[in-house]
């Protein structure tokens, strides 16, 4: 039993020849249902990737079922069907795009909630409290507000977001808190638009001479080229740059009701060199190496994030599992759906 606080690292003890099997099954009972399968194979992904995720030694567990996934997706294509006929008529188009976001936050709450339902650490099921009303204004009014600043305002959205989603979060009945100053936002969007800034400089003054044909009727094919490889080197590497700096941020300002603290230190080159790797990994071996790239990539977030046990974890769990009580055991027989909205 641990009585004084400690640091552990997340371990991820997954492998690629074993993820290849499970992937391969998914991949060829997809296409032989049409994709139907593809509900029940993200479950057997999801499970295989938490259930080899360990958190201070105990692992993660996904508990949802294929058909509910299902019944997910099919709302989502219905709708998108729906939508797609009716938007032939101008008022009604109208209107179901407003019905489109006046319900979006309803869908959005209802995905976190079954997703935080569905998921559990040593036993104990997490939960989610956000508000409808809540979720419209990070996720309809905020971004409104961004795209009228420039999107110079990116980073309060960001924030936000992160904000809503995880302090509404719960393990079993314990808060989850995140905040951080703002500015290790805004310095990691500011170091992203110099490096797009950048490449765009470089490779404008590199093919000056050719993008005079781009002008004419028909352009030059390897100016099209050219701006496709503009789009992979200023935005491939911006995003990946920016999305590792924002984890080390989030992380390191996220904390557990009872003083347990997480912290992570994932070097943005080093996830750089690993997800351009694995690119051309996956592209030469169309596609059959995937598996071994989903693997490399977890392996490494997981030696790179750590958490910060405050007291005796053994009696966390079992105070976790006392607050949680029945709600939590009555979480598995929740009739509920993912409805697969990014967060």
């Amino acid at each position: 039993m641990q009585d004084m606080a400690s640091t552990r690292q997340v371990t991820f003890t997954g492998n690629a020849r074993e993820w290849f099997g499970i992937w391969i099954v998914n991949l060829l009972l997809t296409i032989v249902t049409l994709g139907i399968y593809s509900a029940w194979a993200k479950v057997r992904r999801n499970k295989y990737f938490y259930q080899n995720t360990y958190v201070a030694g105990r692992k993660l567990d996904y508990h949802a079922t294929g058909m509910q996934i299902l019944i997910g997706r099919i709302i989502v294509v219905v709708g998108f069907i729906a939508y797609s006929i009716l938007s032939a008529i101008p008022i009604v188009g109208l209107v179901m795009l407003l019905l489109l976001v006046a319900i979006f936050p309803w869908l959005l709450v209802r995905s976190l909630r079954f997703n935080a339902q569905m998921t559990s650490w040593s036993n104990v099921r997490f939960q989610f409290v956000g508000t409808i009303g809540k979720a419209f204004l990070v996720y309809i009014v905020f971004p409104i507000l961004t795209a009228m600043t420039l999107y110079i305002a990116f980073p309060f959205f960001d924030r936000a977001r992160k904000r809503y989603s995880i302090n509404n979060h719960r393990l079993g009945q314990h808060k989850f808190h995140f905040d951080a100053p703002i500015g290790g936002f805004y310095i990691a969007f500011f170091l992203t638009l110099a490096w797009i800034a950048a490449v765009t400089v470089v490779l404008g003054v590199i093919a000056a001479p050719s993008l005079e044909s781009f002008a004419t009727p028909e352009p030059d094919v390897s100016v099209i080229g050219l701006i496709y490889l503009w789009a992979f080197l200023a935005f491939f590497p911006a995003a990946t740059f920016y999305g590792a700096m924002i984890r080390n941020l989030t992380l390191s300002n996220l904390a557990l009701e009872g003083g347990h603290k997480f912290h992570s230190d994932v070097a943005p080159l080093q996830v750089l060199w690993i997800a351009l790797s694995n690119t051309v990994v996956v592209l030469c071996s169309v596609g059959f190496m995937l598996p071994w790239a989903q693997i490399r990539m977890a392996r490494y977030l997981a030696e790179h994030t750590d958490v910060t046990v405050n007291g005796s974890l053994d009696e966390f769990v079992s105070q976790a599992q006392a607050r949680a009580g029945a709600i939590g055991d009555a979480y598995g027989d929740i009739e509920g759906f993912d409805i697969g909205l990014p967060v």
